[in-house]
C-alpha cells in the first residue's frame, strides 16, 4: 500500500522492455502489488499508447467508446473532459463491474498549466478507517449505494442492484473493491435510521482521502503513461489551464488478472491452481 512518499521512488518500466521483451510480468506485478505503474520512454503517439495497453488485454467499451484520445472541452457534459479540478473518486462505479484498469498519457499541455494528478490508495485509506472506527467501515461494507451515469441524452446507466462503497471476497473475507465517486452517487438503499448513520462514515472515509499524508500528487508527461487499478486506486487532479491532449482507455479487471498470473506464474501453475483449487 502506498501514501505520499511513492512519490520519492514510482514503480516503473520501460515501454521497450513492455513491447519487445519480458517486461510485462514486471509491468502487471507492480499494478497488482502498487496499484499504480508508470511506463518511462514512451512515444508520443496515440497508436502506441494503444498497443502498449492493448499488451495487457482488450480495450474495454462504454458510452463513450473504447479507447479515448480528446482535449479539454468545458461545454462537456463529464467533468473528466473539461479543465475543472476533480476530487479523488473511482471511475465507472455507475457500472455492475466497474473497469478494472484505467491508463492515461498526457500527449501534450499547451498555453497554460496545472492538471497535476492525484492518487490516494483506497486500501490504505480502509485500512485506516477500520482502526480508527471499526463501526463505520462495517457501514460502508454493508450499506449499499446506488450509482448513475445520466450526463448524456441516450444514456442512464445503473448497476443491477446497489453496491457498497467497500466489497469483500465472500469466502475470504478481504477487501476487494473501492467505489468511490460523489459526482456519480445517486440514493442510499438503507433504513431510514442508517442513513445518518452512512454519512457520518462516509465523512470519515472522505476525511482519509483528503488527509495529504495519504495523497500523492504527481505530474504526468508525454512519453510516460500512467496505469493504475481503478478497484483500489483512486484519482483526481487539480483544475488546470490551456489545452491538454490526453489518450488512453480501460481493461476489464479478469483480463488484467489472467495476463498478471500467466505473466508472473506461468501457464502450467496457473492451470494446475484453477484445477486444484
Amino acid at each position: 500500500m502506498f501514501d505520499k512518499t511513492i512519490a520519492a521512488t514510482p514503480p516503473t518500466v520501460d515501454y521497450k522492455d513492455i513491447m519487445e521483451a519480458d517486461g510485462i510480468a514486471e509491468w502487471t506485478r507492480q499494478i497488482n502489488v502498487h496499484g499504480l505503474s508508470f511506463v518511462k520512454n514512451c512515444p508520443i503517439d496515440p497508436d502506441a499508447t494503444r498497443k502498449l495497453l492493448e499488451k495487457i488485454g482488450p480495450i474495454r467499451e462504454t458510452h463513450y467508446g473504447g479507447f479515448y484520445d480528446f482535449t479539454s472541452n468545458m461545454a462537456s457534459k463529464d467533468t473528466a473532459y473539461t479543465s475543472l479540478a476533480l476530487e479523488s473518486h473511482t471511475d465507472t462505479t455507475y457500472f455492475s463491474e466497474p473497469a478494472g484498469l484505467q491508463m492515461f498519457h498526457m500527449l501534450s499541455h499547451t498555453g497554460g498549466s496545472g492538471g497535476e494528478s492525484l492518487l490516494v490508495d483506497g486500501f490504505a485509506a480502509a485500512r485506516q478507517l477500520y482502526a480508527e472506527d471499526k463501526e463505520a467501515y462495517k457501514i460502508l461494507s454493508t450499506i449499499g449505494i446506488w450509482a448513475h451515469a445520466s450526463g448524456n441524452e441516450d444514456v442512464s446507466i445503473q448497476p443491477y442492484v446497489c453496491f457498497p462503497v467497500l466489497s469483500h471476497d465472500p469466502i475470504m473475507g478481504h477487501l476487494i473493491q473501492v467505489r468511490w465517486n460523489n459526482s456519480d452517487r445517486a440514493a442510499i438503499e438503507a433504513p431510514s435510521d442508517m442513513i445518518d448513520k452512512w454519512y457520518e462514515a462516509a465523512r470519515k472515509f472522505n476525511g482519509i482521502l483528503n488527509d495529504a499524508q495519504n495523497q500523492y500528487w504527481t505530474q504526468l508527461e508525454p512519453g510516460m503513461p500512467l496505469i493504475f487499478d481503478n478497484w483500489r486506486v483512486l484519482h483526481g487532479r487539480s483544475v488546470f489551464s490551456g489545452k491538454r491532449r490526453m489518450a488512453g482507455g480501460y481493461i476489464n479487471r479478469d483480463d488484467f488478472i489472467s495476463k498478471y498470473k500467466l505473466t508472473n506464474a506461468g501457464r502450467e501453475e496457473v492451470l494446475e491452481a484453477t484445477v486444484t483449487g
